[in-house]
């Protein structure tokens, strides 16, 4: 077997746990695959995959393998890459992953005008608040926002946003508009559970003074379309990122309280599989989102 082939037969094993997973991705019977692997085993003269009821792990020599195999590939998918886009510009199929807000809000309401210059590329978006494997799902580059859980992925800073106070006029006409962090503990607020930050806020201010407080409510939602819905729908306010409610910020739908005090700041990331360097596919996607949330910056700053 081609060398190259052996690689990316085993390295698709590895990812795929188990024979038959991989033999389904290469879209090659299964016998096929094990059969590559042995024989690449015998070529090398080590054991690569451990076996068991539990399914396949790479022994040590087979990790290693794999370290230098993944590389090998990555490398040479870029060498083709690279020669099809000095010749066609960008080209090939892009797969991104997003939480579900945002790129409702921010990614897709633009997506044209990136599509448009880059006609022979095509992508595919995968919608999920949480943080999917990558390399499982396919995934080229996924938007993250916050804190990083995986020191050891590969990750570009995007951008930063403010986290603010936010509810409806209707609200806060009915509740009282709080004046100082510390009133928040008499309001009801909408607690967003996973990834939002919680409950615990450390609201700071220029002077020096910091205040720490602790939301409450009856509601707590576990994605932020359930937050938008919630707050747009005068049950409470929430704390939140200035991208999660861009709309309705700039139209008074909702508005922002407590704006001389800060509270921690939120990053966008763009992050990529472990291990593989960007390519000119994803470099264009993260500096078109850049473009797009600094254009949208510039705007609220000339209407501030």
């Amino acid at each position: 077997m081609d060398r190259m082939v052996a690689m990316e037969t085993f390295v698709t094993v590895v990812d795929a746990g188990s024979f038959s997973a991989a033999a389904r991705r290469l879209k090659l019977g299964q016998p096929a695959v094990s059969k590559a692997v042995a024989q690449l085993e015998e070529r090398l003269g080590a054991r690569l995959l451990l076996r068991s009821t539990r399914g396949l792990a790479p022994t040590d020599a087979g990790q290693r393998f794999y370290d230098h195999a993944r590389r090998a590939i990555d490398e040479a998918d870029h060498a083709e890459q690279a020669a099809r886009e000095s010749s066609d510009g960008l080209a090939g199929r892009l797969r991104i992953g997003a939480a579900v807000t945002f790129a409702r809000l921010h990614v897709l309401p633009r997506l044209k005008s990136f599509l448009d210059q880059h006609p022979n590329l095509s992508i595919d978006i995968v919608l999920d608040d949480r943080s999917v494997n990558l390399l499982e799902e396919g995934v080229d580059v996924a938007l993250r926002m916050g804190a990083l859980d995986d020191s050891s992925m590969t990750a570009r800073l995007v951008s930063t946003g403010r986290r603010l106070v936010i509810g409806t006029p209707s609200y806060f006409a009915e509740a009282g508009l709080p004046q100082t962090p510390a009133d928040l503990s008499r309001h009801q607020a909408v607690v967003y559970s996973v990834g939002g930050g919680g409950e615990s806020w450390l609201f700071s201010r220029g002077d020096g003074s910091d205040s720490n407080v602790s939301l409450s409510g009856r509601i707590a939602v576990n994605a932020a379309e359930g937050m938008r819905a919630a707050v747009i729908a005068h049950l409470g306010l929430a704390v939140a990122s200035e991208w999660m409610f861009a709309p309705e910020l700039a139209n008074g739908t909702v508005q922002a309280v407590l704006t001389d005090w800060t509270l921690p700041p939120i990053d966008l990331w763009a992050v990529f599989p472990s291990g593989r360097m960007a390519t000119a596919k994803t470099r264009a996607f993260v500096a078109f989102v850049e473009h797009v949330l600094s254009e949208r910056r510039s705007s609220e700053n000339l209407t501030a």
